[in-house]
């Protein structure tokens, strides 16, 4: 099917996905139609097929870009080989992260159960790499006797939880900047990881 007349790939793809976005963090996957994207965007129903194929593909678009983009943020970060200073380092990547990107972090938890069994699948392995990152790094603070855990595995997910716990209520103009939330959640992993106050 030809693209409309005066419209840019370049352009309205993206406005695609950012009314998407949007609209599915406001109302829920299910209660979105592409009609009401198209409405969003600018741009006759017909022609959002032209971006996407359909709402499914929007989707995991969506959340296959979030994971993919968190990967090789990570992949470039230059982190120390100390375990504790490499904890602080995952703390504050991870909150930076996530709290400048609320409603993504919000549909690829709650939307998560609308994914194709094939999409649900690729997203799970995405986030089994990101998980393996802090579990590894806690192993690491475990073999040198610097982390005190009971079960590294457990203790890397509940890190995770924890993380991104914040994007639910942080706000940049609120009682604590940023930084004074990173420099609270680096003293709260330490402690949940049995790192001592002198460290």
């Amino acid at each position: 099917m030809a693209r409309k007349t005066g419209s840019h790939s370049e352009i309205t793809g993206p406005k695609i996905k950012q009314a998407a976005l949007v609209l599915f963090a406001r109302h829920g996957f299910a209660a979105v139609t592409m009609r009401q994207i198209a409405a969003n965007v600018g741009v006759q129903a017909g022609a959002i097929y032209n971006y996407t194929p359909d709402k499914q593909a929007l989707l995991f678009d969506l959340l296959h870009g979030h994971m993919a983009d968190l990967l090789s943020k990570w992949a470039v970060e230059l982190v120390p080989k100390n375990p504790i200073a490499a904890l602080d380092h995952f703390v504050a990547f991870h909150l930076d992260f996530h709290i400048k990107r609320p409603e993504l972090v919000f549909i690829s938890y709650m939307e998560l159960r609308n994914l194709s069994e094939a999409n649900f699948k690729a997203i799970v392995e995405q986030r089994r790499i990101y998980e393996k990152i802090i579990y590894n790094l806690i192993l690491s603070g475990v073999v040198s006797g610097d982390f005190l855990v009971p079960d590294p595995k457990i203790t890397s997910l509940a890190l995770i939880a924890l993380l991104t716990g914040p994007v639910d209520w942080f706000r940049e103009d609120g009682r604590l900047t940023s930084d004074e939330l990173t420099r609270q959640y680096c003293i709260l992993t330490r402690q949940a990881l049995g790192v001592s106050a002198q460290a």
